[in-house]
């Protein structure tokens, strides 16, 4: 893993992977959405109690588990950059925030839709649901966090602390069921014991997970390259500039000369 890590540590040859590789994750994630729409929409069941509204969870419950995820793959990239120096670390940090917090509002606007008819209302101040704004604003601050300062190694470092002081949160949001009493029904698929929820449940559910998986993967490696090319123009820029300037100067010169 190491070694791989550092293969890719070069941008031009990042850029290479990351152009061979993301048109086949399309392509699954593609294929994915398809399955897990015609099997959430035409092969499962209404929920005996919760009828068609049961349908939101194969886009919320999705939703919610890449939320955490690309968290946690943002907390690990943190302590590569932080403590290995790593310059693909904060890249990919840096172009997971957007898809997180993307995921993360999904979540949120989805649940609201789904606890209406559920619940009798669109929000309540609960352990889960706070937990998760909390994570949507922390999402929020790494990515202005990332924009604010002009430079971008402080940029990436203030926002790599910012995401390992988050990572606490983490463990109080997958928790926050069984700490606290909350309106929002307890883990059915993730839990000691194996998951509870009917199987022609599981399956299109399975299948949207991979396809927002693979949306994750996808637009990670598009965007990476993308900032990539922008770094590599900015680098240009500045050297044509300085080119300009030191031709300005050395005409000066001679023409005082």
């Amino acid at each position: 893993m190491s070694l791989f890590f550092n293969f890719l540590a070069n941008p031009s040859r990042y850029r290479k992977f990351a152009e061979n590789v993301y048109p086949y994750t399309l392509l699954i994630m593609f294929i994915m959405i398809i399955l897990g729409l015609w099997y959430g929409l035409y092969n499962s069941p209404p929920d005996y109690q919760q009828g068609e509204t049961v349908r939101i969870m194969y886009i919320h419950v999705p939703a919610a588990w890449m939320s955490l995820m690309i968290y946690f793959s943002m907390t690990v990239l943190s302590l590569f950059s932080l403590i290995l120096k790593h310059p693909l670390a904060d890249l990919l940090t840096k172009c997971s925030a957007p898809i997180g917090a993307t995921f993360t509002m999904i979540a949120l606007v989805t649940g609201s839709i789904w606890g209406k008819p559920t619940w009798g209302t669109w929000w309540v101040w609960d352990a889960r649901l706070t937990s998760v704004f909390i994570l949507f604003l922390i999402y929020l601050g790494h990515i202005a966090l990332v924009n604010v300062f002009e430079d971008e190694v402080k940029g990436a470092k203030a926002a790599a602390i910012l995401t390992l002081l988050g990572a606490f949160n983490l463990p109080i949001i997958k928790f926050s069921v069984d700490w606290w009493n909350t309106l929002h029904q307890p883990a059915s698929v993730m839990k000691i014991g194996g998951p509870s929820i009917h199987i022609d449940m599981m399956v299109p559910l399975i299948f949207m997970a991979l396809a927002f998986l693979f949306y994750y993967i996808s637009f990670l490696l598009i965007n990476s390259q993308t900032e990539i090319y922008k770094k590599r123009l900015k680098k240009t820029y500045i050297n044509n500039l300085k080119i300009h300037k030191n031709k300005i100067l050395n005409n000066s010169r001679k023409f005082n000369e």
